[in-house]
């Protein structure tokens, strides 16, 4: 199989999510090589993507704050990371305590600073007050 490794960290994942991006457009014949390395290149993501944000099965039925914790946990950052990439300790005290829900901003930088995936961070209906 032509050209496969690790997906480990944010290039190594740009570049798989690049690999595969060409399937979508012309999407490869079942059992050949080519759907062959698309399954791998899938697996690979999907497997990093569980590693690094915890998401799964799960994910669907956590909130978006549960989320956020739950990245922050897994990166190791904390209230005043968070305070400094939004810019305010007392707006990263507001959101993690819960008096406050995430902005579309919030959600923005989170996904632009941390990679975190912004559907993780949108309130679902039923999680919305």
């Amino acid at each position: 199989m032509k050209d496969i490794r690790p997906v480990n960290d944010a290039a190594s994942l740009e570049w798989a999510l690049a690999e595969i991006e060409t399937y979508f457009v012309e999407a490869p014949a079942f059992g050949t090589p080519e759907s062959d390395r698309f399954d791998v290149l899938a697996s690979l993501i999907e497997a990093y993507e569980e590693r690094r944000f915890h998401v799964g099965a799960t994910m669907a039925e956590i909130t978006p704050l549960e989320a956020l914790r739950q990245v922050m946990e897994a990166n190791g950052y904390t209230q005043a990371d968070l305070a400094e990439i939004l810019g305010s300790r007392s707006r990263a005290s507001e959101i993690l305590s819960g008096r406050r829900e995430m902005s579309l901003g919030h959600i923005q930088v989170l996904r632009d600073r941390w990679g975190v995936p912004a559907d993780v961070l949108i309130p679902r209906l039923s999680h919305a007050h």
